[in-house]
């Protein structure tokens, strides 16, 4: 997903794969910066068609074509293995996927009441909040300032307030499994070789959502049209990005890498407005650059903290 995985999906030892092969050297071509930016466009990208989707489809049926889309592609790459798996190995798994089945619905579901810009943002406490956690100093207390007065920026005050209560919530309960994500992801990779627990969480996730997806989406989801879309979307916003996020890690200082990861609610607002014409006010740009700002903050803070540690 996103910025905070820690395992390559090329990253086979022994054994690559030929297109895993094709894909790394394609992407050793370009600058790691640049598979960055390029991964958060390419989720943004593919929260945009999400949204326009949600004119056909209500948000969870579309969650299930993106989360199985992209654990059938993933799966193409990497089959996980499940003979042999210990309970707690199962219990891990398991976890991962219902954390990312309930993150994607409830973020969607925060994509259909709000701006994308606004939903990325308010999403975005969740990682930031593991940042400061990780880092524990006084200073920390400034990127909570920060991030909470872009939340009452934010928040719909006032009867004539165009923003949604419950899609603020939707999006904090997003941002909240975003945190779990992270630390779950940190475990999955130490007791699954390469992707495969992620690959594990994606299949188990797709099973959870399956019922509600389908239900909700009906005879809608066999139209070929949405059903491509739907692959669209999930190679956009799961395969591709986090693909070339974990190239650029593996070329670039960590540090970097989360300061570059730190523009994604800003790049969410700028695709918000040019696919989706969601024009946001003065306040709710103040509101995004103030999370962002706490985002750079506490990124570049958590990076002194550990080269001090390591000196």
């Amino acid at each position: 997903m996103s910025a905070f995985a820690l395992d390559d999906p090329f990253d086979r030892r022994p054994g690559l794969s030929r297109p895993g092969s094709v894909l790394r050297a394609a992407a050793d071509s370009i600058p790691p910066s640049s598979l960055v930016l390029l991964g958060i466009f390419s989720v943004q990208l593919g929260a945009g068609f999400a949204k326009e989707l949600f004119a056909a489809l209500p948000p969870s049926a579309v969650v299930f074509l993106r989360i199985a889309a992209g654990a059938l592609i993933l799966g193409a790459f990497v089959r996980p293995r499940l003979k042999g798996l210990a309970g707690r190995d199962w219990a891990l798994g398991i976890g991962f996927g219902a954390t990312l089945a309930l993150m994607n619905l409830s973020f969607y579901e925060a994509l259909s009441r709000l701006p994308m810009g606004i939903a990325v943002a308010v999403e975005f406490l969740g990682p930031l909040g593991v940042a400061v956690a990780a880092s524990r100093r006084r200073l920390d207390l400034l990127w909570v300032g920060l991030a909470g007065a872009g939340v009452v920026l934010l928040a719909p005050w006032g009867q004539s307030a165009s923003v949604s209560w419950a899609g603020i919530a939707f999006a904090m309960l997003a941002g909240a499994c975003w945190a779990g994500y992270i630390l779950l992801s940190a475990a999955a990779g130490q007791r699954f070789p390469g992707t495969s627990g992620l690959s594990f969480a994606m299949i188990v996730s797709a099973v959870v959502v399956a019922p509600v997806g389908i239900t909700t989406g009906g005879a809608d989801l066999l139209q070929p049209e949405l059903l491509l879309i739907g692959l669209g979307v999930g190679l956009l916003s799961s395969v591709i990005p986090y693909s070339l996020e974990l190239q650029a890690l593996r070329r670039m200082p960590k540090r970097v890498f989360g300061i570059l990861m730190s523009m994604e609610p800003a790049a969410a607002a700028l695709i918000g407005v040019l696919l989706l014409s969601e024009f946001l006010h003065v306040q709710q740009w103040a509101a995004i650059l103030c999370i962002v700002a706490a985002s750079l903050g506490s990124t570049r803070m958590a990076d002194r903290v550990s080269r001090r540690g390591k000196s």
